[in-house]
């Protein structure tokens, strides 16, 4: 059994910093692409940043040169650095790993989410 387990939200003032963590454990032979989600109240849920595991990262328009995405492939480990937060970045933040291959088959999995709060 694959489980997502995301740390670092929080609640900071505009213009902070916070960083999220997210760990994918079980038997996990590889992982194709992970990445961050957000869903604000009322918003539907959307991609804030992916990485492959080849290192290609893919932005949303909103936080390119604010967010940096990072992965580390021998912990099953993607991190999000969140510099210059506006309160607009208030939502819950989820995790998500694209094509986790155990024992042979590949699936998406997602973790619980965790909140981001950004005080004006």
């Amino acid at each position: 059994q694959v489980q997502l387990v995301e740390s670092g939200g929080g609640l900071v003032q505009a213009g902070g910093s916070l960083r999220l963590s997210c760990a994918a454990s079980g038997s996990i032979f590889s992982i194709n692409a992970m990445g961050w989600y957000r869903q604000a109240p009322g918003k539907q849920r959307e991609l804030v940043a992916a990485i492959t595991s080849g290192g290609s990262t893919n932005y949303a328009d909103s936080v390119k040169g604010r967010f940096t995405i990072s992965r580390d492939n021998a912990k099953n480990t993607v991190y999000l650095q969140m510099n210059s937060l506006k309160p607009e970045d208030t939502a819950v933040y989820y995790c998500n790993a694209e094509r986790v291959v155990v024992a042979g088959t590949g699936n998406d999995y997602w973790g619980q989410g965790t909140q981001v709060t950004v005080s004006s």
